[in-house]
């Protein structure tokens, strides 16, 4: 190792950049997202830097990572019938509703009123 060359030789090779599609890095943010996931573990999953996934997250919430849905992601328990969903416009008492958010999660348990519900709904989205 006389030369800056042979210094050179014995580096780690560098990762060939790879270019990531908007939907890419919304699927990667959106990963990030899930409840319990790690920035970190998931950069890693993809060879991604961690600080570029933060950015991309940063991106996905100012709305510039390409168009959604506007949906939101709905687990459904226990099928309700109609009859029992039409009884004082109320959900019944035996069960929870939880909404999950970025910062937490909303869990209602009881008798809702389903007006009430649409609006708080509404008003989150």
């Amino acid at each position: 190792m006389d030369t800056v060359a042979d210094a050179h030789a014995i580096e780690a090779p560098r990762r060939k950049k790879r270019w990531r599609t908007k939907a890419e890095r919304r699927a990667i943010v959106e990963e990030t997202l899930l409840p319990g996931a790690s920035v970190s573990r998931v950069s890693r999953r993809h060879d991604v830097n961690a600080n570029q996934v933060f950015r991309w997250r940063k991106l996905y919430h100012e709305g510039r990572l390409g168009a959604t849905t506007g949906f939101l992601p709905v687990t459904v328990a226990k099928e309700l019938s109609l009859e029992a969903g039409k009884q004082d416009d109320l959900i019944p008492s035996s069960g929870i509703l939880e909404i999950k958010l970025a910062k937490g999660a909303l869990r209602i348990s009881g008798s809702v009123d389903v007006r009430v519900l649409r609006a708080v709904i509404e008003a989150l989205v």
